[in-house]
Formats: C-alpha cells, structure tokens, sequence
C-alpha cells in the first residue's frame, strides 16, 4: 500500500498537462523572458480574479511582503500589528525594512482575533498585516474599520488565501496591498518561486513596478534602492493556465474538506470550522490535538499516512526573533495551538480511497 503524502504537485500538473507544457513551449519559443507579454496579461488577469485595479508580478511571496511596507515608507521606529500564529516570512516582510512586529492572539478560526487589536495600538503603531491562515479569510469589516479609525496602513498576506472570501469581497482586495505567494505547494501555484501584489491604488502600483525592478522606471535611471523581484515570463505563463481553473481547484478542495469534516468523529480532535463571514479555500486542513498531537501525527505515521506542522515554532519563539523579548508565555493560545496543530493530506487529485483511509485511520487513534 502506497504511503498517502500531505501534499503531492504531481496530480496538480498531470490533470492540465498538455496546457501547462504547451504554454511552457510557447514561451520558450518566444525569445522574451522577463517582462514581457506573459507577465502583462497574468497581471491583468489576476487583478481581474482578485477584484482590483492593479497586480505587480514578483519573484517570491516574501518579496511581496517586504516591499509592500518599503513602498509604503514602514521602517525603523514604527510598528506593524500582526498574528503571532503564522509562517515566519509573514514577520520577516516587517522586520527587513528594520520596523518592529507587535503580536496578537488568534481567534478560534486560526485569523488573527480582531477584537484584541486595539490594545495593542500606539503612538508608533503605523500598519497592520493581516495573515489569512490556512485559506480562511480573517475578519476584514473589523479591521478595515480599525485601519480608518486609527489612520493605519493595511496590508494582507494572501499566501494561502487565493481565491477566499469575506462576505464575498475576495482576500487581497481590502488592503493598501494584498501580497500572494505562487510558492508550488499553495492552492495557485507556479513551477518555482513566484509572488505578486494587489493594489487599488495606481501610484503604489507604479511605485512597485519601479522597485521590483532595481528602483527603476527608465533603464539606467534610478529613482530609489530597489530590488531585483521580477515574474518571469515561463512562471507568469504557467500561471496563467493555473488560474484559468482556479475555480475548479477550489471546488475540489472544498469538497475534500466537507469530507473530512462529516468523516471524522473522533473525540480527541478538534476540526476547523468557518466563521459565518468567510469562505474557505482549504490551502490546509488543521486539526488540533489537545496533550497527544505527537503520538497521533507518530500513529498517522505508523499507517503510511504523512503530516505537517503549520507550525511548530511561533515566531516570537523563534531564534531569530529573539532579540524582541518576547517570553515564552506570553502569547499562550499562540503557544498552545503550536503544540496542537497538524495538517492532513489534502491536494488535487487525492482520491476518495486515499481520504477513506486517512479518516478510518483517524477515527481508530485511540491516544
């Protein structure tokens, strides 16, 4: 019996194969590689399927974030408002621009709780980033309620929110900027590492466009210390196919995820639910397993079945952010999601068998 992946990008590509290698070939063929047609449409298209005016095409979900707050001028001295629960990167987009992340608490969807961020609001407090966790939106009237009461930037970190909604506006489309990851493993992704940004604004657009490309609008002339963070044309092509079924990679995720959740029964896990504002696109299905989360990922193991962490270590716990001070202790639902968390095998082209045997599996762990 074959062992069941947590995620496979094999399946994904085999069900739109002969799209996805002609296009590739048409670029190929093409002699232009960086910035040309491909591009241009992918960012019209992808606005077009965000709901925005505007997408900048970049080379990696990070350099979405971080150039975010360099075009919108956070830097050393401000602070920016952000879940403690999420992917290191998400913090990484403040502090390389030397401004200082200030932690909230995550709600019982996984978002960051919107009701605990004006607390945290001060005089230095300039931007809040906004994590839709797992493909669930967080809740946008709140927080772009509190962006205007207290003049604050909003930035959305979209990696894993391609296509989710907030009472039916899609993530990426309340913020200054949306920044996406096209990273391969997420529910819209490229063949390597790809990102981009969404925009209302025609300035922040153009603003992008010059950073992406070494702080420059016209070739040789430099407006400011840019970055080399360009799409290439072979992963906007590739892209552009991808989102060309992005309704039907959703569909099938969601009906995975209804699946689980009217399977599994077993009382020692805790399945996500979905607030009465969002839709989910299910980039990962997160349970919690309160005090035997190691025992049952082990056991999962045991049974050919593999399982991630998302994740394991909170970023105020991190290494790398030890210079914050922030305690162990200190952020204690963070702290205990991270011993509880574990995603199941969910990807395109899983089979009903393949999840029959993750659910039985699931409902016979005993602790």
């Amino acid at each position: 019996m074959d062992k069941i992946m947590q995620s496979r990008l094999d399946r994904g590509f085999l069900k739109y194969q002969k799209e996805y290698e002609d296009k590739a070939l048409e670029v190929l063929r093409s002699g232009w590689y960086i910035l040309g047609k491909e591009d241009e449409a992918f960012e019209k298209e992808f606005a077009q399927y965000v709901g925005t005016d505007y997408a900048v095409g970049l080379a990696s979900g990070l350099d979405a974030l971080w150039l975010a707050f360099r075009v919108l001028g956070i830097g050393k001295g401000d602070e920016v408002i952000v879940q403690a629960n999420t992917y290191i990167a998400s913090v990484m987009g403040i502090t390389i621009n030397d401004a200082t992340p200030v932690f909230v608490e995550p709600d019982q969807y996984y978002q960051i709780d919107a009701d605990r961020i004006e607390e945290k609001i001060t005089d230095r407090t300039k931007a809040i980033l906004v994590v839709h966790l797992y493909g669930h939106s967080a809740n946008m009237t709140k927080i772009v309620n509190i962006c205007k009461k207290h003049n604050l930037k909003l930035v959305e970190d979209c990696a894993q929110s391609h296509g989710a909604c907030h009472e039916g506006k899609m993530t990426g489309s309340f913020g200054d900027f949306g920044c996406f990851s096209f990273y391969p493993s997420k529910n819209m992704g490229a063949f390597g590492d790809a990102g981009a940004v969404t925009t209302n604004d025609p300035e922040l657009a153009r603003l992008m466009k010059i950073y992406r490309n070494y702080g420059s609008e016209k070739r040789y002339y430099n407006m400011v210390v840019g970055a080399n963070s360009r799409l290439d044309e072979l992963q906007a092509g590739l892209l552009r196919v991808r989102l060309a079924h992005m309704d039907e990679i959703t569909a099938e995720r969601e009906a995975l995820a209804k699946r689980y959740t009217e399977g599994i029964n077993n009382p020692l896990v805790v399945k996500p639910g979905v607030a009465p504002y969002a839709s989910c696109v299910w980039h990962q299905y997160v349970l919690r397993v309160p005090d035997k989360r190691d025992s049952f990922k082990q056991y999962l193991e045991d049974n050919d079945i593999a399982t991630i962490i998302h994740y394991p270590i909170p970023p105020h716990l991190s290494e790398a952010y030890a210079y914050l001070g922030v305690s162990e202790g200190s952020l204690p639902v963070t702290e205990r999601y991270a011993k509880e968390v574990i995603s199941l095998p969910l990807y395109s082209g899983m089979t009903q068998e393949e999840q029959d045997r993750v659910i039985d599996c699931i409902n016979s762990f005993k602790g």
